[in-house]
């Protein structure tokens, strides 16, 4: 009786020491991510986990793949939807017509319209939520691509030292 108690906390302390040395694995920071262009998602420890590193300019910049094709995004959890340029849903084949415009946002840079479109599938490193509405804007209106919130309602999101997290 007595080895089998000693054999357990000897289990006991060394899942202790796994877990402490896997959480240092995952805490250690990460080299400093490029300053131009969209960082690419570093995966963690989970495969279905992603982390984004803040760039200089205090935002969370990522590439993901839209229907198969690269697009660069800024992650804003004040957008109610991915948001796309017109330019970029040009190359990912949607071409509204002027009709189509048929929504008005109120936006911090103004009025404008937008085009509702719907996305197969956007994958960031290895998270993919499938089928999501997705807005389009002319290019002057919007100045770069937002992640919005029908991308990351789907997925789970924490914000630590600086650091994004994104998991499925």
């Amino acid at each position: 009786m007595r080895q089998i108690l000693v054999i357990a906390a000897i289990v006991v302390a060394l899942g202790a020491l796994f877990a402490r040395y896997a959480d240092q694995l995952v805490a250690s920071p990460s080299p400093p991510a490029a300053t131009t262009g969209a960082a690419q998602p570093a995966p963690a420890a989970n495969s279905r986990s992603v982390v984004l590193s803040k760039g200089d300019n205090g935002h969370f910049r990522t590439e993901a793949r839209v229907d198969g094709r690269r697009v660069d995004f800024v992650v804003d959890t004040g957008a109610t939807q991915i948001a796309l340029r017109e330019s970029d849903a040009a190359r990912l084949g949607f071409h509204p017509t002027p009709r189509d415009y048929s929504i008005r946002l109120h936006t911090a840079n103004g009025i404008t319209r937008a085009a509702v479109v719907r996305l197969r599938m956007v994958e960031v490193g290895g998270i993919v939520v499938r089928d999501l509405p997705a807005l389009i804007q002319p290019d002057d209106a919007l100045g770069v691509n937002l992640l919005g919130m029908s991308f990351l309602s789907q997925v789970r999101f924490t914000h630590e030292r600086g650091k994004l997290i994104l998991e499925q």
